[in-house]
């Protein structure tokens, strides 16, 4: 399976001919009137047979940069029937106050090429309930924001990684050169024995190497 970061927490995860999208981007030039820098290229030239969206903010939830007739799942908790089976949305909080400060967030969990899946979104609760954790399941690739600020931080994130037993996690939404918010990577990645910094933006997930520990995998930025 291929896994190619587009930068924030959006990703395409692709096994053959089949291509799931994940919380993409559009126009987010808004964001520079509020004095905040975003250097992400845009997405381009990007189809997809699913498409997920963790949340309704607009670095989360730009539906129109992806192309062809997926099948949109968008920000809603439940069982989703889709072009790749079974997709199970889990109401989580994007804050650590139940969600009074901004709103619920999605987490995903599904099956492609054999691998389980989950994305956190913009998860900020201090903590997964248990009933989360149950929803969520048998993990292989966790994504997970690692950045603080609206969502949790290093050590939060790290506790869900020990939680799920995940044998690959991918971190996302933190700093890295493109933008000038929110905590860089360095704390997260302090904290694993194994990394893999990929030297694109796109990472063969097959050919990672073997381990007992979690493999924190780092494609690059875009």
């Amino acid at each position: 399976m291929q896994l190619e970061w587009y930068g924030q927490s959006a990703f395409r995860l692709r096994d053959g001919a089949t291509t799931v999208f994940i919380d993409p981007f559009d126009d987010v030039s808004a964001f520079a009137d509020r004095g905040i820098r975003w250097d992400y290229p845009p997405i381009t030239g990007v189809s997809a047979d699913l498409l997920l969206v963790t949340h309704e903010h607009r670095d989360h939830n730009g539906v129109g940069a992806v192309g062809g007739d997926p099948a949109v799942v968008r920000s809603t908790a439940g069982t989703h029937e889709s072009p790749i089976g079974e997709v199970i949305g889990i109401a989580s909080e994007h804050d650590d106050v139940a969600g009074t400060q901004r709103g619920h967030n999605t987490l995903y969990a599904f099956s492609l090429g054999g691998t389980r899946v989950a994305h956190l979104g913009d998860l900020g609760q201090s903590a997964l309930r248990q009933e989360q954790l149950d929803a969520l399941g048998r993990i292989d690739l966790l994504l997970v924001p690692v950045g603080a600020g609206p969502t949790i931080g290093a050590e939060q994130a790290y506790a869900i990684v020990d939680q799920v037993h995940a044998r690959i996690v991918v971190p996302h939404h933190y700093r890295t050169k493109r933008i000038d918010f929110l905590d860089p990577l360095d704390d997260f990645g302090s904290l694993f024995t194994r990394v893999h910094e990929a030297a694109t933006p796109v990472v063969e997930l097959d050919d990672l190497p073997a381990g007992d520990a979690p493999l924190l995998v780092v494609p690059a930025a875009p």
